[in-house]
């Protein structure tokens, strides 16, 4: 393991993804070099966040602070990384946790950085990425499998390209709780572990054998595992087969309790989920007609790092997200380009007095310019709900769970009122200036309204904390009563929110 000194060596190549994984915590801290990415440092612990909830989906304090002490460890290993060069995501025990907001507000003060939940689907494509990337390039499609404490990642994919991404709820520490409570082990146990697990892959069976797949391979720690425990045991030479798992299943249902099992390749560490997640495989074997299978060691914070060189190199799968978005619903998207144009001129002048430096501002803004007008394909009446709820339920690929209710927020509150419960759904350290944001993104929406192609003339915009000025060019508000109007109405509603509205 590399010395701290080396690390601090080349601080401004380094880059680190975080995955606050159902099961395990990790972090991998990689170089990048000639634009490639080199691992120099690896850190998992179990934490078994997901064996932390309870009946009603609470997270308990213990599984919090095994988080939290886990976490302060890894801000040591990040100290001193610029921000961009940080990304930490949470998975499926924290988008189930009810709590889940509770926790991530002390974690984030732990850790020092923001923490995204990603939604399963997200998952799935941060797994292909890093699985792609660590791997030889094949002809053919590949399906990949990723078990984790609290879901189940499917993907088929071609090389970059994801065909199928599907998220299942199901896990090695989940149904390690449900099917074999306390550690005991039978036969009947695992027989109804299997069946759980053929019920949920029934959403995707008939889909995912029409796709079909050349290739099969596994990722993260319990694939890992499995694989280890078919060699060492002597049940395959290089990969799992299926007759090797079931090898491996008679041979862990010789054990009445987790504590018990002593098989070849198995940690301790491994012991009291090993039977959950080889009844999960076995489902997904005899589900999918799966042969063999082979281990891969990229996953979910491979694929982060892959993910972040990809948005520095101008590569932002969000960029194509939100184009998809507006072709599916038809957006007028020469009108929404003249309001992203309009919104991006005037954050460029208030940026520096609003502290809305950041490039990923300055994106959403973007990006909420350009879909805010999805909901038209529903209704014009109320449109703005209509597209704030498509943004926020519509699987984005790049966006986290955080991001798409920043953008929906943005676009639910465009025109009309302010709803200052909506803003507040929010973390609570991007709401000032998600409502800052919002007020440009108004302005701009209001001095488009006559959807004229004629160019605005160049205005100025000036902002204090709460007071915006707007100037345009002598007389040309008097040539433009309409456009005054709208101002007028909009500085009436931006005062109920608290924000006074100057025009002249």
């Amino acid at each position: 393991m590399p010395q701290d000194n080396a690390l601090v060596a080349s601080q401004d190549t380094l880059m680190a993804a975080i995955d606050l994984g159902s099961n395990s915590f990790h972090i991998v801290i990689a170089k990048l070099d000639q634009g490639e990415l080199l691992p120099i440092d690896v850190l998992s612990e179990k934490v078994q966040l997901a064996a932390g909830l309870d009946d009603n989906n609470i997270l308990s304090d213990e599984a919090q602070q095994r988080g939290l002490e886990c976490l302060q460890r890894f801000a040591e290993r990040i100290k001193g990384l610029p921000s961009g060069s940080v990304s930490a995501v949470a998975t499926n025990a924290l988008r189930e946790a009810v709590n889940s907001q509770d926790f991530i507000v002390k974690a984030e003060s732990v850790l020092g950085r923001p923490i995204e939940v990603i939604a399963g689907i997200e998952e799935a494509r941060l797994i292909h990425l890093g699985v792609e990337h660590t791997l030889a390039a094949e002809s053919g499609s590949r399906l990949i499998i990723d078990i984790g404490g609290g879901s189940t990642e499917f993907i088929i994919g071609e090389r970059f390209e994801p065909l199928e991404l599907e998220s299942l709820e199901m896990g090695c520490v989940s149904f390690s709780k449900r099917y074999f409570k306390d550690g005991i082990i039978s036969e009947k146990n695992f027989q109804l572990a299997v069946f759980g697990a053929l019920r949920e892959l029934l959403a995707i069976k008939r889909r995912y054998k029409r796709q079909g797949w050349q290739y099969c391979v596994g990722s993260s720690g319990t694939v890992k595992a499995i694989q280890q425990a078919c060699i060492e045991s002597g049940f395959s030479e290089s990969a799992i087969t299926a007759k090797a798992l079931k090898n491996l299943r008679e041979r862990i249902l010789e054990f009445s309790h987790s504590d018990e099992i002593c098989i070849p390749g198995i940690k301790d560490q491994r012991k009291a989920v090993i039977a959950a997640g080889v009844a999960i495989l076995s489902a997904a074997f005899e589900s999918l007609g799966i042969k063999e299978m082979h281990y891969s060691a990229g996953a979910l914070r491979e694929g982060l790092l892959y993910d972040m060189t990809g948005r520095l190199h101008h590569e932002d799968v969000r960029e194509r997200s939100i184009n998809a978005l507006m072709n599916r619903y038809h957006v007028d998207q020469e009108h929404a380009l003249r309001v992203e144009q309009t919104a991006l001129i005037a954050l460029t002048q208030v940026r520096n007095d609003w502290k809305l430096q950041d490039t990923e501002y300055q994106n959403m803004l973007s990006w909420a310019a350009r879909s805010y007008e999805t909901g038209l394909t529903i209704a014009h009446s109320q449109y703005h709900k209509h597209s704030a709820y498509l943004v926020l339920n519509s699987d984005l690929p790049g966006f986290s769970q955080q991001e798409q209710l920043q953008l929906a927020t943005l676009i639910r509150n465009h025109r009309r009122k302010f709803n200052d419960a909506e803003f507040s759904l929010l973390p609570k350290r991007e709401i000032s200036a998600t409502r800052k944001l919002c007020v440009l993104l108004r302005i701009a929406i209001v001095l488009h309204r006559s959807r004229s192609k004629e160019r605005l003339p160049a205005f100025t915009i000036t902002v204090s904390e709460n007071t915006v000025s707007l100037s345009f060019p002598d007389n040309w508000l008097s040539y433009h009563p309409l456009t005054r109007a709208d101002l007028e109405q909009e500085a009436a509603y931006l005062a109920t929110a608290g924000t006074l509205l100057n025009i002249s």
